[in-house]
């Protein structure tokens, strides 16, 4: 999976992006042409201790890999975690991702 790594990376998409939270998490997206589908995650110390922000940064990581196909080519997608994402279950985290990016992404 191709992922986000820069801070200017990071920081254009969650300026000029489409932003659609939700009561775990924050998706920022921004269409560019050309390049695949990549993503990003930002778990701060308000989620938990390091053990936690790991662990729901792998959950998150796990449900992105899941949604790759469905979405459009060229879609940067940066997911925010807040802090109810840290006793959030699996499914949760999941049907949160899945209800922002299906408000965030505009079909082609």
């Amino acid at each position: 999976m191709n992922r986000v790594k820069t801070p200017d990376e990071f920081r254009r998409i969650l300026r000029r992006g489409r932003r659609v939270g939700g009561p775990l998490l924050v998706a920022h997206t921004l269409h560019t042409d050309g390049e695949p589908v990549r993503f990003g995650f930002v778990v701060g110390r308000g989620v938990g201790n390091a053990v936690v922000r790991n662990r729901v940064k792998r959950r998150l990581r796990a449900i992105a890999f899941g949604f790759l196909p469905a979405l459009p080519a060229g879609t940067s997608v940066v997911v925010r975690a807040l802090p109810p994402a840290a006793s959030a279950t699996f499914p949760d985290l999941s049907a949160g991702l899945r209800e922002a990016l299906d408000r965030a992404v505009v079909p082609e």
